[in-house]
């Protein structure tokens, strides 16, 4: 548990009873946490349920309070539970305005907010950042964007010490943000003109020789490692696909970057030709670009959207670069040792493995074992140090999409489908699934597990589930 403790170290009001943000301490899904019911559901060990409005955002719990965000009837808001009960302490409503388009999967609510144990940080697609206090006060607010992104932005805010770090990938104009967490003044912004589109959540790392903190953020084509403090870029390592999704997990030495995206399985790859060569094909009035209709390939055509990433009506030498980029790299997951200085690829790269992989959840590492889950129900084991199959299997009785990250805690794995289905798993090379929990309701959010209890956001309420002996 070397990075909780590290994490805990870093924000000092939160505590080992505590799961701050997306997935838990440094957003790797696990709980220290043992004596958790295998058993349970609607009706089922349920301490208490609270109904709330539909949202995909994770449940973030710090002290005695629970938050989310949601939306209804148009509207955007942030909610404070209270921990004991599931009672609704209060609810604010975020400022809306615009409308950004969303992928279907997706929702206006998908990033998790983040909480140091005093104020919580929220981030809206259609805004920005908020931040209020204990009592729902509203401390600071950042608007942000309107951002290019067709699916919608979902990559949750991240604490370390006194920054909030926000990652705003997008088709162009992409950027990485920081903010002092408690005036709401920018600390630095750092531009990534070669990343598109990403919803990774970035993770924090801490160097074996005592130097400053880093954030590691996963976008499309590379991984880079910021120093928390300045944003100067550090190191970074290249292998990625196009677009990414899942957060990476981490061990002691190595970082495990998850990435699926379309048309970027083994043997969809093709050569595309330089951008001088198609302009000189194409390009028929000479200005430098390729107009919509000076192209007359009719792939290039039908999929013009995924091209114009500045939708400027024309293709650029970025956007020829980038599609060069696209076409060229093989979906996978990634071991990679952790620091260094400059591009780390060549000697940082330890193995990659290219089938059954998510497109959404988020792997899991667990004594020296990663998990994958992906659509289907499939679950993939294999060796951390090596990156062999250990095993892949469907999870029976749990069909379905997945959305929801996999956690671990007291012994067990639990995988959640979008259909409500939540597997109880006995880990292992040769892993076993023990029981499988129906909440007989939609679920995209991740489950947070702390202090004894497992907490189920649905599309309908939010579940707190315990042994009730």
């Amino acid at each position: 548990m070397r990075v909780l403790s590290f994490l805990l170290g870093v924000a000092c009001l939160v505590t080992a009873a505590d799961w701050p943000t997306f997935r838990g301490v440094n957003s790797q899904g696990l709980a220290p946490d043992a004596n958790l019911p295998l058993e349970f559901g609607p009706e089922k060990n349920v301490v208490w349920k609270t109904l709330l409005p539909k949202g995909h955002s994770s449940p973030v719990l710090v002290g005695n309070r629970i938050y989310l965000t949601g939306y209804e009837n148009e509207k955007l808001y942030t909610f404070a539970l209270d921990r004991g009960t599931g009672k609704i302490l209060w609810r604010r409503e975020a400022p809306r305005p615009r409308k950004e388009k969303l992928h279907d999967a997706n929702s206006p609510t998908s990033a998790s907010p983040a909480s140091d144990g005093r104020s919580v940080f929220v981030f809206f697609t259609d805004f920005g950042v908020l931040s209020y206090g204990p009592d729902g006060e509203e401390r600071w607010k950042a608007p942000l964007g309107p951002f290019n992104n067709p699916m919608g932005q979902s990559a949750t805010p991240v604490l370390s010490g006194t920054t909030l770090l926000v990652p705003c990938d997008q088709e162009s104009g992409s950027y990485f943000i920081a903010f002092d967490k408690d005036s709401g003044k920018v600390k630095w912004r750092v531009e990534r003109p070669d990343f598109t589109r990403g919803f990774s959540t970035p993770v924090l790392w801490k160097p074996k020789d005592g130097g400053p903190i880093q954030v590691l953020l996963a976008g499309s084509y590379r991984l880079v490692a910021y120093e928390v403090e300045t944003g100067k870029e550090v190191w970074s390592v290249r292998g990625l696909t196009w677009q990414l999704k899942p957060t990476p997990v981490m061990d002691n030495d190595n970082i495990y970057v998850l990435g699926w995206a379309g048309e970027a399985d083994p043997g969809q790859q093709e050569i595309v030709p330089e951008f001088k060569e198609a302009l000189s094909k194409w390009d028929t009035d000479k200005d430098g670009k390729i107009g919509k209709a000076e192209m007359t390939e009719p792939k290039l055509i039908k999929g013009w959207e995924g091209l114009d990433l500045d939708l400027d009506g024309s293709l650029a030498e970025r956007d020829w670069t980038m599609y060069q980029q696209k076409r060229s790299v093989v979906n996978g997951v990634n071991a990679f040792k952790l620091g260094g200085n400059g591009d780390m690829t060549a000697t940082a790269h330890l193995w990659k493995y290219e089938r059954t992989l998510p497109n959404v959840p988020s792997p899991l590492l667990l004594d020296g074992i990663l998990y994958l889950c992906k659509e289907g129900g499939i679950l993939t084991a294999l060796d951390a140090k090596t990156g062999k199959l250990l095993k892949t299997a469907r999870i029976t009785g749990a069909p379905g999409a997945y959305f929801a990250s996999p956690v671990a805690a007291g012994g067990y794995i639990y995988t959640t489908s979008e259909e409500g289905k939540l597997a109880v798993i006995k880990p292992g090379a040769d892993w076993e699934v023990i029981r499988i929990n129906d909440f007989n309701d939609s679920v995209n959010a991740t489950p947070a597990i702390v202090d004894g209890k497992i907490y189920v956001r649905t599309h309908s309420a939010l579940y707190c589930l315990a042994k009730k002996d």
